[in-house]
């Protein structure tokens, strides 16, 4: 197995990870919001946590998922300028995507390690024992899945049709 399969591999198994993690974020915020509107409406009894932990999973769910969705070329992009444009053009075009992409993952990673930093001795008044700087971890660990996924991309090409990620295609319908 080459160097570029196994690091392949590996970016299927963080693929993975980016999803489960997303996901999961997504599926306790579905649980905790009605709780919490539930309390506050029906009981008269609103509790303090549901808001404040929605919003840390939020974040987990948005920086962690988008690096995943970046992988996956499910991004935003504007596909019938992309093919109205000849060849040179385009794969011009495509450098300035990966190249905006890698800033903005660059600036994530060094500007997020500093608001973790900066936010280390601050705690959320919800969680007493949770650090700020935890809620906002997912910035610059997206940023840095994202650089990840961009060397990926760079170094190997979009991944194999076989990959973890197209695993979950439909199924065709007779």
């Amino acid at each position: 197995m080459t160097s570029k399969e196994r690091f392949t591999r590996a970016m299927d198994r963080v693929y993975v990870a980016c999803i489960v993690l997303s996901g999961g974020a997504l599926v306790v915020i579905t649980l905790i919001i009605p709780v919490g509107v539930f309390m506050r409406y029906a009981m008269n009894s609103p509790l303090s946590w549901p808001e404040p932990a929605a919003v840390c999973l939020i974040v987990m769910f948005s920086f962690i998922g988008g690096a995943a969705v970046y992988r996956a070329n499910g991004h935003i992009a504007v596909e019938a300028l992309l093919n109205a444009v000849s060849p040179p053009v385009r794969r011009f075009m495509l450098w300035g995507v990966n190249a905006s992409m890698g800033l903005t993952a660059a600036f994530m990673l060094v500007y997020g390690v500093h608001l973790c930093q900066v936010t280390w001795f601050q705690t959320v008044a919800e969680f007493p024992g949770l650090r700020q700087s935890f809620v906002y971890m997912p910035i610059p660990v997206g940023g840095l899945l994202t650089l990840l996924f961009l060397f990926e991309r760079m170094w190997v090409g979009e991944p194999a049709r076989d990959s973890v990620m197209f695993s979950d295609q439909p199924a065709e319908l007779d």
